[in-house]
């Protein structure tokens, strides 16, 4: 009986035990985790930052480092609030404030929340670029931006609705913001925010998402090219019944291709080509279906240009993959109001190929250093128009220095520009093309070349590769 007796309080003990174990568990799991082990704390910050850890503020490359601190004087509730220093235009240090507010460990479980709220105020009438969450640099897969925010020199709430809560099971990205001075003539200031926190308001009503801006676009192809299914954005009303519209990622959704033996998307709303053909990309958040698509139009397999067969040495590359390329600011300036050239660039199993698209003219400039090719003897590009040859249409190639003080407009710059008609321009080949500087009379001088400048498109399409100075 004894044995027993002692039996059966060690039972009983270790009962209560488990159930107390049990009891405090089912605890700690209600409030603020998951089965999983992921917080589901919605806090981010009150006076002080909430279970971010001690590493987890990352400004962006290129902003100014120290634009971001805690202010113990002002504050919209308590006695702290998050400041942003935005710095001048001009400041050596960076010319804007940005970053991301990232937790230093495992993320939270925002299931439970459908917006991001915070309060804000300025230290005069701003338009901020950009505030949002979800970006964690790896794998920013569910980035939600609020962009060009007014914010006054008043506390007010700003709220970000989440698109797809349930998604939200592991985020690790709290927090983002981008500000910049181009709104206030290149001056800095300030920006408070304070509360900040994920909350379930229940009163923001079911999005409505777009997809291509909420347009129906058409892209042609070729088999292994992949294309990008971007412009997504979501709307939906608020309990102040403004309609806030947010770019989200596209990993939010659900897409469809009415043909896949044409051409698969993913999750991400990545497009790759299998076989000619047409099919439309589609997409739906939440059950409801997206207003706009993509439809791919493949042609078939792709003819790449002849490989170059110069030597290294012998070449100053702007764009090839055969080469090692020189610094370029871009290959496409936007140079506004008279230019309709987008670029939709593309790549065939490696093959990277500059595609213009609505072609009237476009400029490549690689200005930062600019280019000595005293020691080359001209120029060398490819380029293949798939549409028609219209009759009298051109293409002239214009080549530019800077002069002797490296830069735009400074009096001394020279251009020669090379016209080609048909019969050398073809539909549906490769056309080489190359100009010896022997033939460029009024190019003066080659000691500083910045740019490269391709004009005569009728508002077609142009592809161009292998573009490089030669000797």
């Amino acid at each position: 009986m004894k044995n027993r007796k002692i039996n059966y309080l060690k039972k009983s003990l270790l009962l209560l035990i488990v159930m107390i174990t049990t009891v405090n568990c089912d605890r700690e799991l209600s409030d603020d985790a998951t089965l999983s082990g992921f917080s589901k704390n919605g806090e981010i910050f009150t006076d002080n930052f909430i279970g971010l850890g001690s590493n987890f503020y990352f400004p962006y490359g290129d902003s100014k480092f120290t634009a971001f601190s805690v202010d113990t004087e002002e504050a919209y509730k308590g006695n702290a609030s998050i400041r942003f220093d935005v710095p001048n235009a001009n400041d050596p240090q960076g010319s804007y404030a940005g970053g991301i507010f990232r937790i230093d460990g495992a993320g939270r479980d925002l299931s439970g929340y459908d917006a991001l709220t915070f309060w804000a105020k300025a230290s005069q009438g701003v338009t901020v670029a950009e505030f949002g969450f979800g970006e964690d640099f790896f794998p920013n897969q569910f980035i939600t931006t609020m962009r060009n925010v007014s914010v006054g020199t008043a506390w007010t709430k700003y709220i970000i609705p989440i698109p797809d809560a349930s998604r939200l099971l592991q985020e690790r990205g709290m927090f983002r913001y981008a500000a910049g001075s181009n709104g206030t003539n290149g001056a800095g200031y300030t920006i408070w925010i304070d509360e900040l926190r994920f909350e379930k308001l229940g009163t923001i009503a079911h999005g409505q998402a777009s997809i291509m801006n909420g347009n129906n676009q058409a892209v042609t192809t070729f088999v292994g090219v992949t294309s990008n299914v971007d412009g997504v954005i979501a709307t939906f009303n608020l309990p102040t019944g403004v309609d806030q519209a947010v770019s989200i990622s596209p990993s939010y959704l659900e897409f469809s291709s009415s043909n896949p033996a044409v051409a698969t998307v993913d999750e991400a709303g990545v497009v790759t080509s299998l076989s000619a053909g047409t099919t439309v990309i589609t997409a739906t958040m939440n059950g409801v279906p997206a207003t706009g698509s993509l439809t791919i139009n493949c042609v078939g397999t792709f003819v790449h240009a002849p490989t170059p067969t110069r030597n290294q040495a012998n070449v100053i590359s702007i764009f090839s993959d055969a080469y090692t390329n020189v610094p370029v600011n871009y290959y496409n300036g936007y140079w506004q109001p008279w230019q309709t050239t987008v670029s939709n660039d593309f790549s065939v199993l490696g093959d990277n190929i500059l595609n213009y698209t609505i072609f009237n003219f476009v400029g490549i400039e690689f200005s930062n250093p600019t280019i000595n090719a005293n020691s080359m003897t001209g120029i060398h590009l490819d380029v293949f128009i798939p549409g028609p040859i219209a009759p009298g249409r051109q293409l002239r190639v214009i080549v530019v220095d800077f002069g002797a003080d490296g830069a735009f407009g400074g009096g001394n710059d020279t251009r020669h520009s090379t016209t080609f008609t048909a019969p050398t321009l073809v539909s549906q080949a490769w056309i080489p093309i190359e100009i010896p500087f022997s033939a460029m009379p009024l190019l003066q001088s080659r000691s500083h070349l910045a740019q490269i400048i391709l004009e005569g498109g009728d508002g077609s399409v142009l592809y161009a590769d292998n573009i490089y100075f030669y000797n």
